[in-house]
């Protein structure tokens, strides 16, 4: 049980990420410092670098998705912190006093300007106490050398997490309607709804380290992942159709309408000469100028026949994909589960579910 006390608390974290988080930060620091002797020049009238920009790396380069680790975050937070340091100190000369009084009224700015970052806490006191070199620099410690610092680790950081192919700043990913009508899309008129989050954050009354946007993400995946435990047993091959029809993929235009028309479906696999699956087309894409299929066909959505049939929800709810092709180790085609499947699948699930009525007395 004890040790229970030495196990991260951060959701999510793995080694690989951890080890990127060394060497961005490893990278981050050393060019910051490099950088800022370059721009300040060397002595001990102004120091390189700060030390809450090494606390400002820990959460650029090891939690991106934070709230609190984005650019205006750390940029803002710690050159306004600094500024109301070194405020403070100009006025009030009791240590004690001064330091409670620079971290409580930092907090307040960082709040009000929307750039709440915990090494702001860190610039205040280091602007309260950072001895002659701070003393020296008065009012210009803020911009030179934290605004500095801040800006360049920003600067490193966006580098750093584009290269490692991370997405920084942190934007959650919209869930966006693709029929361009002002409906929600359809995962969001399911389930929770957005003023749900808004009331069980309420009623929590805590603040939480996660963008609004990620954490209802985070609740729909879980909200999946349940299902897919609960009807773990339902394959895709217990529900796909196995008569599938489809179009070589030098087969023109017209014939590929023909079959959709013909047989009343929305969705045609293309195959290769070796009866491979090589994409998919639909009327969307037969509107297009074109010789043959190969021209205009998109990529399918694929899954294999022992894939939990539930799993294909996201897939055939994202406004674009009406059929998931069920092919084999060699991409050859074992069937199709189209959205129609799917709810037919949904309605025997929710029958199966329900307990059997009592027979009236």
């Amino acid at each position: 049980m004890a040790f229970r006390l030495f196990v991260p608390i951060l959701a999510g974290a793995t080694l690989r990420e951890r080890l990127i988080a060394c060497i961005g930060a490893t990278i981050g620091i050393a060019l910051t410092g490099a950088i800022a002797g370059l721009v300040l020049g060397s002595g001990p009238h102004v120091p390189l670098l700060v030390a809450p920009v090494g606390a400002s790396a820990v959460l650029l380069f090891a939690v991106p998705a934070s709230p609190l680790a984005q650019p205006w975050s750390i940029i803002g937070g710690n050159t306004i912190s600094a500024l109301v340091g070194v405020i403070v100190a100009h006025f009030v000369h009791e240590p004690a006093l001064a330091t409670g009084m620079a971290v409580a009224l930092a907090i307040a700015a960082m709040s009000f300007a929307r750039c709440l970052h915990p090494p702001g806490g860190a610039a205040a006191l280091t602007a309260v106490l950072g001895g002659p070199a701070v003393i020296s620099a008065g009012f210009l410690f803020p911009f030179v050398p934290v605004a500095l610092n801040s800006i360049m680790l920003v600067a490193l950081g966006y580098g750093f997490h584009r290269l490692s192919r991370r997405t920084y700043p942190h934007r959650p990913a919209p869930a966006a309607n693709t029929h361009g009508t002002a409906d929600p899309p359809a995962v969001q008129r399911v389930g929770f709804r957005p003023e749900d989050i808004d009331a069980a954050l309420g009623a929590l009354d805590e603040t939480f380290d996660i963008d609004r946007g990620d954490l209802e993400r985070l609740l729909r995946q879980v909200e999946l992942q349940a299902m897919l435990r609960s009807h773990r047993t339902l394959l895709c091959e217990d529900i796909m159709s196995r008569d599938v029809v489809s179009v070589p993929e030098h087969a023109s235009a017209d014939q590929a309408r023909q079959q959709l028309l013909s047989h009343n479906i929305r969705t045609l696999p293309v195959i290769d000469a070796e009866a491979r699956l090589v994409g998919a087309v639909g009327l969307r894409e037969l509107t297009q100028a074109s010789d043959t299929v190969k021209d205009v066909m998109s990529n399918a959505g694929t899954a294999s026949a022992d894939t939990p049939a539930m799993s294909l929800l996201p897939a055939l709810t994202d406004g674009r994909s009406h059929a998931v092709v069920i092919v084999d180790s060699e991409r050859r085609i074992l069937g199709l589960i189209t959205q129609t499947d799917m709810l037919a699948a949904a309605a025997r699930v929710q029958a199966a579910a329900k307990p059997p009525v009592e027979a009236a007395a």
